[in-house]
């Protein structure tokens, strides 16, 4: 059942992330789903390597620490493949 929350609210994370960085137009929910899954755990792991929270999407889907790392991860990481796509970001 916890995986099936991850997914959801990954999913959600990635479609607000996308919307923020405005690739949205270019990403179906698949994509979304893998960016807020992703993200969450690049996310978490700066958060730990910086001290600041414990835990991903995975462990604990409704802290809002974690929903915040996770979109700031999500973030990171479209920033990430927009540098390499297009060389620049937006």
């Amino acid at each position: 059942m916890n995986l099936i929350i991850a997914l959801v609210i990954g999913g959600i994370i990635g479609w607000l992330a996308s919307i923020v960085m405005r690739t949205d137009a270019q990403q179906g929910i698949f994509l979304n789903v893998v960016v807020g899954i992703v993200g969450s755990l690049l996310g978490s792991f700066l958060a730990q390597a910086l001290g600041l929270t414990r835990g991903t999407i995975l462990d604990a889907p409704f802290s809002l620490t974690t929903l915040l790392v996770a979109l700031v991860g999500a973030i990171i990481l479209l920033a990430i493949v927009n540098l390499f796509r297009r060389g620049r970001v937006r």
